[in-house]
């Protein structure tokens, strides 16, 4: 694709996923010390539905895709292996509209693939990160975007988080959306203390703001409040089946769920939509109330498909959801 300039620039891991479909007879799940495991008869061949390779998705790309198909222009700051895989990965980025400049093909490296074991409408997801040599771009003036979206990205990259800001601080004027990946939670708040305070959106969920701040899982004032102590301007904290709280500071309020037109089919990627269409309608000028209406429309629809890109909306099929939801969809102060 031709080189424009950015209102977005993603940073974090991008792979590819095989989803293979477990027929309902032939796997099951039970409670564990651990929460609830899945269980699959052991040394025999096991019938499987189907399966569905989908290269170029994570955190990331799923972003990236999600805010060009809503109108913006977003490029990818990822690393994946010279590979076939990573081929296929940079093809994928270029068919959606992402902007692929800044994915480094890392030479001798695998690309990351993960198999995804789709059972009912839950997964459990076979994973095993390649490493790879991050190493920050080069950046002309002309190539510095209006936001940057960080989120997941491997283990040991302390050095490359050190670069992202200082890229930050010497573009000032860029805003940050940052929606911690597993390492950003695991090494805790402190080891990410200048990436706390750079961010402009934190999008996380209510389990991982425990994580992040110590509070108490019941209290969700306190969990907002403890946040914004680590220097977010507008923190985001969803809640499963009770929708999302959505804080400015003093301006805190709840936006529920939109409704499900049916069953969901497969739950992938319904994080990556909401945080992504957050922003977008951010970018796309509207109030944070009115942006806030927007993202769960997305998540709703990526849900009722496999994987997380396949249910990725444009604006005018958002908009015409909106149009038609219920009187009780809209912000409430709490």
């Amino acid at each position: 694709m031709s080189q424009q300039d950015l209102d977005v620039l993603v940073v974090g891991d991008i792979l590819s996923d095989t989803f293979i479909k477990l027929l309902d007879d032939n796997a099951w799940t039970s409670e564990s010390d651990n929460g609830l495991n899945l269980t699959m008869p052991f040394g025999m061949k096991v019938p499987f539905d189907h399966a569905d390779f989908i290269p170029a998705v994570g955190n990331a790309s799923n972003a990236a895709v999600s805010l060009t198909r809503l109108g913006h222009t977003a490029g990818l700051i990822s690393n994946t292996g010279n590979d076939r895989g990573g081929r296929e990965i940079v093809d994928a980025l270029h068919e959606h509209g992402v902007d692929s400049r800044f994915v480094h093909l890392n030479p001798g490296k695998s690309s990351n693939h993960h198999y995804v074991l789709w059972y009912k409408d839950d997964r459990t997801i076979l994973i095993n990160h390649e490493h790879y040599d991050y190493n920050w771009p080069r950046f002309r003036k002309t190539d510095v975007p209006k936001w940057m979206y960080l989120t997941s990205i491997g283990a040991n990259t302390h050095e490359y988080h050190d670069e992202i800001i200082h890229f930050l601080e010497r573009f000032p004027d860029v805003k940050l959306l940052f929606q911690p990946g597993t390492f950003h939670i695991s090494e805790g708040a402190e080891v990410f203390k200048r990436v706390y305070e750079r961010t402009e959106v934190l999008v996380l969920n209510r389990e991982e703001a425990v994580q992040v701040t110590g509070g108490s899982h019941e209290d969700i004032h306190d969990l907002i409040t403890r946040l914004h102590q680590l220097g977010p301007k507008i923190v985001s904290i969803s809640d499963g089946p009770n929708g999302a709280y959505i804080s400015e500071g003093e301006n805190r309020f709840k936006i529920p769920l939109y409704p499900d037109p049916a069953p969901p089919v497969e739950r992938t990627g319904a994080g990556d939509a909401y945080a992504s269409t957050l922003l977008a309608g951010l970018l796309h000028g509207l109030s944070l109330e009115d942006a806030a209406r927007w993202a769960p429309i997305n998540s709703m629809n990526v849900v009722q498909h496999v994987g997380a890109r396949e249910g990725l909306l444009k604006v005018e099929q958002l908009m015409e959801l909106l149009r038609n939801a219920p009187d009780w969809y809209k912000p409430e102060s709490f």
